[in-house]
C-alpha cells in the first residue's frame, strides 16, 4: 500500500496489544527505547478471548519467571484475582503450579492503563496493512488510514487476528477473536516478505448466563485457604472472591455430539488449520476418547460484575443449535442460556524454525515474532515470548548483548528453545514434562533463577533486588542451621513421629534428616525446634524443598553441568554442513535449515542423531 503521509518515527513498533504485545512494548520502553504499540481495538489490550485465568500447570512457572525478570503479567494477575489455587499439591514440588481465576475486564483495564502510563511508549488504535523495509534501512508500518510509521525494529504479536476466520458449524467468516476485525492485509504483506506462514486453529467454549445455571447440581470448587501471589512485589495475598464449580458430560451429551459430528467444520474438512493437541474441542474428546464415560467441565465466572460464566473444557465449533442441545444434556445446565456462542478460529502464524533464539526472524534483521504468531498457544507462553522479543529488540538497538535463556535456566528458555530448534506441528503448549530439569526449575525458586538477570537488565529495582538477596540469605542460613541442629529422643516428639507413620528416634537425630522423611515436613517439627527463627512462608517452603530433595537436586545439577559443556560449544554462523563427510543427508538438511548456534541446540533438532553430533564434534575439534 502506498502511504498517504509520513507519521512518527520510533525505535520499536509492536504490532498487536495482546499478552505478547503488551509485555514486548513495556519491556522495550522500560529499557529506554521509544516504542509504539498498535492494536486493532484499544478496548481489548490484554484481552482474554478464551479462559479468564492466569497460570496452571507449567504456566504458573512461566508467570513467576516472567515476574522475576521484570514483566507485568504476575502483577496484573494478583491485582485482578477472583480465586486462587495451587495445583498439584498432592505431587512433588517440581510440578506445583499456581492458577488464578481472573476478572477479565479488570485485567484488560490494568494492562491498558499500565501501557498508557509507561514512559517511552505510545499506544495507538490502528490496523497495520503493510510492512516493509525500505532503502533507508528502516521498517515501515503502514496503517489502514495511510499513515507511515518508521522504526528500527518490529515485533509481530498478532495473536489469532492474522488472517482470522471464525467457524461455527456451516457458518464461517473473517474475524478476529471476540467479534473483532481480522488482520487480513497484514498476512499478504508478510507473504510478500517470504515469511513461511501456515494455518493453525484454536477454539473457545460458550459463555452462559449465571442465572440460568442450577448450581445445586454441580460440585463446588473453592479456592485455597491460604493463597499466594504470582508476583514477588505483591505484599498482600490475593483474596478469594468467588467459587467455581465442576460438572460432567454424560451419554446424552455424547449422543448429541456424535449425531451431529458431520456438521462440525473440523470433521467436515472445512478447517485446514491444525488445532491444539492438549486442548481439544468437546467433539474431538468424544471421538478420541470414545470409551470414556464422561468428561469434566469447569464452570468459572468471567468477572465480579458480569453474569457471564465460562465453561472450561467445552470448546466447540458445532452449529449454535447443536451447542444449545448438548449443553442442555448436562446436569445443572438443563435450562442454560448461551450469551456467547462457542467457536473455532483459524489464523496465520510463522514456522518458528525461521526464528533464532532471540526471536528475531533469521532472514529479516530487526523483525521479531512473539506469542501465537510463533506457533504457541496460551496467554502465559505469549507473554514470556513478548518480554524476550521486546528486550532483544531493544538490546539490538542499544548495542547490548541479547537475552538468551537456556533450557537449564528456565521454562521460558525451554519454551523458546523448543520452538526455534524443534519447531511445532500444532499450537505449542508449555507442560512440566517438556523440561529435562524440572526439579531445578521449580516455581518456588524462580526468583533465584531469574531475578539476577532481571536486575542486570535494569528491569528489577535495586530495592526489590535487595529484598530478594535478604530472603536468599535467610534461606541459606536456615538450611545451614537445620543441618547442625540435633533433636534428642523424647516422648512428645516420638508420639508425633509415630502418629505420622514414621519410626520413633532412639538417639540424637539431625533435624535435616527428620525433614527428609516423607511423612514429615519443616512445619510439623516447629514445636520441637527451640531456636527456629521467624521466617516468611515462602522462605520456609524453599528451606523444606531444598533439604528434602537435596540428593535429587544435586544429581540433576550434575546433568545440567554436563549439558552446558556441550551447550556452550559454539558453531560458527556460516558453518557449511554440506562439506562434512559422515553427516547423513537428513541431518545436513535439518542443520542447514535451523542453523543452530551451539552443539547443544544441534543435538535437539529432530532428525539429527547422536552419531551426527559425534561427527560434528570431531570436525569442530579440527
Amino acid at each position: 500500500m502506498v502511504p498517504k503521509y509520513k507519521s512518527d518515527n520510533y525505535d520499536i513498533a509492536v504490532i498487536g496489544g495482546g499478552h505478547a504485545g503488551v509485555e514486548a512494548a513495556l519491556s522495550s520502553a522500560r529499557l529506554g527505547c521509544s516504542t509504539v504499540m498498535f492494536t486493532i481495538n484499544l478496548d481489548w489490550v490484554g484481552n482474554m478471548p478464551c479462559n479468564p485465568s492466569i497460570g496452571g500447570t507449567a504456566k504458573g512457572h512461566l508467570v513467576r519467571e516472567l515476574d522475576a525478570l521484570g514483566g507485568e503479567m504476575g502483577k496484573a494477575a494478583d491485582a485482578t484475582t477472583l480465586q486462587s489455587r495451587m495445583l498439584n499439591r498432592g505431587k512433588g514440588p517440581a510440578v506445583y503450579s499456581l492458577r488464578a481465576q481472573i476478572d477479565r475486564r479488570k485485567y484488560s483495564e490494568y494492562m491498558k492503563y499500565a501501557a498508557e502510563r509507561q514512559e517511552n511508549l505510545d499506544v495507538k488504535q490502528a490496523e497495520i496493512v503493510d510492512l516493509y523495509k525500505d532503502s533507508d534501512g528502516l521498517w515501515h508500518c503502514i496503517t489502514q488510514l495511510g499513515a507511515d510509521y518508521t522504526c528500527k525494529c518490529v515485533i509481530l504479536a498478532t495473536g489469532t487476528f492474522l488472517g482470522g476466520r471464525i467457524y461455527i458449524g456451516e457458518v464461517n467468516y473473517e474475524s478476529g477473536p471476540d467479534g473483532t476485525f481480522a488482520a487480513t492485509e497484514l498476512s499478504k504483506a508478510l507473504l510478500k516478505l517470504n515469511l513461511p506462514l501456515r494455518r493453525f486453529k484454536t477454539g473457545t467454549p460458550a459463555r452462559v448466563a449465571r442465572s440460568s445455571i442450577d448450581f445445586d447440581k454441580l460440585e463446588v470448587q473453592d479456592g485455597d485457604d491460604q493463597t499466594v501471589p504470582f508476583s514477588y512485589s505483591t505484599k498482600q495475598n490475593p483474596e478469594n472472591k468467588v467459587v467455581c464449580h465442576i460438572g460432567y458430560t454424560n451419554d446424552d451429551t455424547k449422543k448429541v455430539i456424535l449425531e451431529n459430528l458431520h456438521r462440525s467444520p473440523l470433521y467436515a474438512g472445512d478447517i485446514e488449520g491444525v488445532g491444539p493437541r492438549y486442548c481439544p474441542s468437546i467433539e474431538d474428546k468424544v471421538v478420541r476418547f470414545a470409551d470414556k464415560q464422561r468428561h469434566q467441565m469447569f464452570v468459572e465466572p468471567c468477572g465480579e460484575n458480569t453474569e457471564e460464566m465460562y465453561l472450561q473444557g467445552m470448546s466447540s465449533s458445532l452449529p449454535e443449535e447443536v451447542q444449545i442441545k448438548f449443553y442442555h444434556t448436562i446436569k445443572g445446565l438443563e435450562n442454560v442460556k448461551i450469551m456467547r456462542t462457542a467457536y473455532a478460529i483459524e489464523y496465520d502464524c510463522i514456522d518458528p524454525l525461521a526464528l533464532d533464539a532471540t526471536l528475531e526472524i533469521k532472514e529479516h534483521s530487526g523483525l521479531y515474532g512473539a506469542g501465537q504468531f510463533n506457533g504457541s498457544s496460551g496467554y502465559e507462553e505469549a507473554a514470556a515470548q513478548g518480554f524476550v522479543a521486546g528486550v532483544n529488540a531493544a538490546h539490538k538497538i542499544l548495542g547490548r548483548k541479547p537475552l538468551l535463556l537456556s533450557r537449564a535456566s528456565s521454562y521460558i528458555g525451554t519454551l523458546i528453545d523448543d520452538l526455534v530448534t524443534k519447531g511445532c506441528s500444532d499450537p505449542y503448549r508449555m507442560m512440566t514434562s517438556r523440561s529435562e530439569y524440572r526439579l531445578l526449575l521449580r516455581q518456588d525458586n524462580a526468583d533465584e533463577r531469574m531475578m539476577p538477570t532481571g536486575h542486570a537488565l535494569g528491569l528489577i529495582s535495586d530495592e526489590q533486588y535487595q529484598e530478594f538477596l535478604n530472603k536468599k540469605a535467610q534461606k541459606e542460613q536456615e538450611i545451614e542451621r537445620v543441618n547442625k541442629i540435633f533433636l534428642a529422643p523424647n516422648d512428645p516428639l516420638n508420639q508425633m513421629l509415630l502418629s505420622r507413620g514414621t519410626p520413633a528416634i532412639t538417639t540424637g537425630t539431625r533435624l535435616a534428616d527428620l525433614i527428609k522423611r516423607p511423612q514429615l515436613d519443616y512445619k510439623c517439627l516447629a514445636d520441637f525446634d527451640k531456636t527456629r527463627p521467624v521466617l516468611a512462608d515462602d522462605v520456609c517452603e524453599k528451606v523444606e524443598i531444598e533439604i528434602k530433595y537435596e540428593g535429587y537436586i544435586s544429581r540433576q545439577q550434575a546433568a545440567v553441568d554436563e549439558m552446558l559443556r556441550l551447550e556452550n560449544k559454539p558453531i560458527p554462523a556460516d558453518f557449511d554442513y554440506s562439506a562434512i563427510k559422515g553427516l547423513r543427508l537428513e541431518a545436513v538438511e535439518k542443520l542447514n535449515k535451523v542453523r543452530p548456534d551451539s552443539i547443544g541446540r544441534a543435538s535437539r533438532i529432530s532428525g539429527v542423531s547422536p552419531a551426527d553430533i559425534s561427527v560434528l564434534l570431531i570436525h569442530l575439534s579440527k
